[in-house]
């Protein structure tokens, strides 16, 4: 199981809250990043810049995405629209893709306080700056998400909701 959406839209909470209902392995991929290149993924954006990462995004993902035990995965916001990320995540037998679903108003409620530690939004001042940065955001990244084998609107709902909603149309 591979969840996917923007910054914010719970991909973490939600693929940790599955894995441990079902006793599957789970992986942050920012973090799988993390550990193998010994850098934070803001150390690497400023070091090495976005586009590094994104080729070792890509290459970590690939290798992530051969394990044999069962798994379910949580990706950046950006993973999908690069390359052939969704095409890899699609085209793998073992998961399914599933694109976790807020809207604009929940995302920037929820990403204001802490921006801080994320890279492509630190510098924004104000919500309303922020607001419209997830809305472009949003409106380029769509076409990638929405690929997603399955879509789950996570508005008003709580983890156990969603986690449940996935859970009632996978298992």
């Amino acid at each position: 199981m591979i969840l996917l959406g923007y910054m914010g839209s719970g991909k973490t909470l939600i693929a940790a809250e599955i894995a441990r209902q079902k006793g599957f392995q789970y992986i942050d991929l920012d973090h799988f990043i993390e550990e193998k290149e010994q850098q934070t993924i803001p150390e690497i954006f400023a070091q090495k810049g976005e586009i590094y990462f994104r080729k070792i995004e890509r290459n970590y993902l690939e290798e992530v995405l051969k394990f044999e035990t069962p798994f379910v995965l949580s990706v950046g916001g950006g993973t999908p629209c690069y390359g052939n990320a969704m095409e890899l995540i699609n085209q793998n037998s073992n998961a399914i893709s599933i694109y976790l679903s807020a809207n604009v108003e929940a995302l920037t409620q929820r990403l204001f306080s802490e921006k801080q530690n994320r890279p492509l939004i630190s510098h924004l001042q104000t919500q309303e700056e922020l607001n419209d940065f997830i809305r472009k955001h949003l409106f380029e990244r769509s076409f990638y998400y929405n690929q997603a084998k399955m879509i789950v609107k996570t508005d008003g709902k709580s983890v156990i909701e969603i986690v449940d909603e996935i859970a009632k149309n996978l298992f």
